[in-house]
Parts: structure tokens; sequence; C-alpha cells
């Protein structure tokens, strides 16, 4: 599903709790995978500079100009008019636990492949101090 050219994945262990609580028969396998193969950290230990949910993600699509702003939410808080998508979604999975100046990629639901570059964190909850988002 994805490529990081930095590593593995960091989560808190907020979020792999919470993650991993949502119904299983949703997780994308290869989320799944990732999820397990994860370092986890508190949340007042992770980097300003990590993906984390409900952080707001700026990225530029296959080495373009064309830039957007996600925000990486749960299922029921998913509004693509208003930029937040779902961990569940192709890009919302790839995205998680990635470093600003990761490339992922990912395949679209007809499989297309598609790739972008982690531009910038712009809000991350536990950088503000919010631990428990």
């Amino acid at each position: 599903m994805d490529t990081n050219n930095s590593g593995q994945r960091l989560l808190t262990e907020l979020d792999f709790a919470r993650i991993s609580k949502l119904n299983r028969g949703q997780l994308p396998e290869d989320l799944i995978e990732d999820l397990n193969s994860a370092d986890l950290v508190l949340s007042q230990g992770i980097s300003p500079d990590i993906v984390t949910m409900n952080s707001q993600v700026e990225i530029d699509f296959d080495g373009s100009a064309i830039r957007q702003k996600f925000t990486i939410c749960y299922p029921k808080d998913v509004d693509a008019g208003l930029g937040f998508i779902s961990i569940l979604s192709p890009v919302g999975s790839a995205l998680l636990g990635r470093r600003v100046g990761d490339t992922v990629s990912w395949q679209m639901p007809l499989g297309e492949e598609r790739s972008a570059k982690v531009i910038a964190i712009l809000f991350q909850p536990e950088a503000s101090g919010d631990y428990t988002t």
C-alpha cells in the first residue's frame, strides 16, 4: 500500500489503541499490517513532525506543484468538503505515522498508484498539548 522513504511508522499508543478498536472488518489489510509493525510512543513523546490522528497535513501530490491540506480523522468525523479524510481511506492510512519530508504511495480503489510528499504538519494535537483527542 504505502512506502516510506524514511523508515517505519511511529504512532502514539492512544492512536494505536483507538484505531485497533475500529471494526477490524473495516480496516484495510495493509493498515493492519502497518499497525502491527509500527513503533509506539506515549502521546507526550511524539515528535511534532509526525502525522498523528487529527493532524492537519499539507502534501504535494506526485511531485507536482499541486498541494492539498487534509486532516486525518476517524470515520465518524469525515467531511471531504472541509478536508477531513478517514484513516480508512487510502491516503489517510498512508499518511498516518509518517514524518515531514517522507514520500508515501498508495493504491486507489480502481488500482491507480498515487504518491505524495508530506510537506508540512499545520496542526498536530500533541504539539499543542492535547494528548487525549
